[in-house]
């Protein structure tokens, strides 16, 4: 960002409108102590703009980021490829410095982007409904097991042991204030996916598919078990892999909700993200957050509108769902111009990629002496390998040679991902900077 083009005539003028001498006279008001902490006297000259841009590129040189090393960390956040008609919409000024439409009348626009977000969300995910987006997977999720139990009048939940740690951390936080039990589904030890439960009194039964270990679950089988004990399904999914696998709808799934980072948003440094909240049409109505309608004004135009929000500060307090005020809008349009750039046949064939390329890696890796598959399960772009040493060590060789590694698990294991961007040299040189 350029300097703000003030000159030194500016400057002078300002200062005399408030009546101070200089700009070290702006804070004669602390007390010296603090005036003689901060101590600028070290500091280096003010450089013009042209020399300070030269100097940042210079330094940003040093920096490691996906863009100078190819990348194979998931586990939650993502290396996907952006097209650039997302940077070009969102950073349109009517999107990216709008608030929240409470004003329909003159909101059309966003409220518009919103209702396309739930509608491309309920044609990835096969879901009949979804909200107009919450804050991140993990506390949509929690949300999720809330609503299932308020839904079944029952105070238990299953969570599944190959469930991403920091979403089960979300959702203990959640829970245990509200008296919720919570309940642990082991995964086999030698295909890494849960065996389906055969009997519970939980509200609900928690899959993530893939999970944790990138492994792929059923969810059809493990819909029909919890159905069969009077619980709800709530999956968590990869949204990505909706390209290629059944959609959570169409093997009955109760509730649906992803982290929607993949869609079109940067990794950054772990976010801000994007929370999809989907579910079956006769929950509609406890559902967290806010829906967007389509209607008619008057005069029979189209219109769009706020609707179903089922927060405590429209409604009576006693009958809210959540207490979720707001939603991420601009993500949201991120992820519906991400879907719309992609279209039905590139959804197919990012996620195709993203399947093939793990799948190569995987078996280069296992090939290895020393390394190998710990899970026989299918997966899809993230797998977890058994290495001869130290991952971390790995992880700082790997570096050196220009490559970010996987993530360092416990038991010498170290969990992979390759998305569509990693190309087949980048690949040959992870498996043989490891050989």
């Amino acid at each position: 960002m350029s300097y703000i083009p003030n000159t030194d005539a500016d400057r002078a003028k300002m200062l005399a409108a408030v009546g101070a001498t200089s700009v070290r006279a702006l804070f004669d008001h602390l007390p010296q102590e603090v005036r003689d902490a901060a101590d600028f006297s070290a500091l280096p000259d003010a450089l013009d703009d042209i020399s300070l841009r030269r100097q940042l590129l210079e330094l940003s040189g040093k920096s490691v980021t996906m863009d100078s090393h190819p990348c194979f960390l998931g586990a939650g956040i993502y290396d996907h490829f952006i097209p650039p008609t997302v940077g070009f919409v969102t950073g349109r000024t009517e999107f990216y410095t709008a608030y929240t439409p409470y004003q329909p009348e003159v909101s059309q626009g966003v409220l518009q982007s919103i209702y396309e977000f739930q509608s491309l969300m309920c044609q990835l995910t096969g879901m009949d409904v979804s909200n107009a987006s919450m804050y991140d997977g993990a506390t949509a999720l929690a949300e999720a097991v809330i609503m299932a139990c308020d839904l079944q009048k029952r105070r238990k939940v299953v969570l599944p042991s190959s469930l991403h740690p920091a979403l089960r951390q979300v959702i203990e936080t959640y829970l245990d204030p509200l008296g919720i039990a919570i309940t642990t589904l082991d995964h086999d030890p030698v295909t890494g996916q849960l065996p389906v439960l055969s009997a519970s009194d939980a509200a609900c039964v928690v899959v993530q598919s893939p999970n944790f270990f990138g492994v792929v679950e059923d969810l059809r089988a493990h819909a029909d078990a919890a159905h069969s004990n009077g619980a709800l399904l709530v999956a968590s999914v990869d949204p990505i892999s909706l390209g290629i696998l059944e959609t959570p709808g169409a093997c009955g799934v109760d509730i649906l909700v992803a982290e929607g980072q993949a869609l079109g948003l940067y990794p950054a440094f772990g976010g801000p993200l994007l929370g999809i909240f989907c579910c079956k049409k006769e929950f509609i109505r406890r559902i967290p957050g806010r829906i967007v309608g389509v209607t008619k004004d008057t005069d029979g135009a189209k219109g769009y509108v706020m609707t179903l929000r089922t927060r405590e500060q429209d409604i009576r307090r006693d009958t809210a769902t959540s207490n979720i005020c707001t939603n991420q809008a601009l993500f949201a349009l991120a992820a519906t111009v991400y879907l719309a750039s992609f279209g039905k046949t590139g959804m197919i064939e990012v996620a195709g990629l993203c399947l093939q390329k793990a799948h190569y890696a995987a078996e280069q890796l296992a090939s290895l002496p020393g390394y190998s598959l710990v899970y026989s399960g299918p997966f899809f772009k993230e797998f977890l390998i058994q290495c001869p040493s130290d991952p971390v060590a790995l992880n700082k060789k790997l570096l050196a040679a220009g490559i970010l590694g996987g993530l360092p698990l416990p038991g010498n294991r170290m969990l992979v991902c390759v998305t569509e961007q990693r190309t087949k040299s980048e690949i040959d040189q992870l498996v043989e900077c490891l050989r």
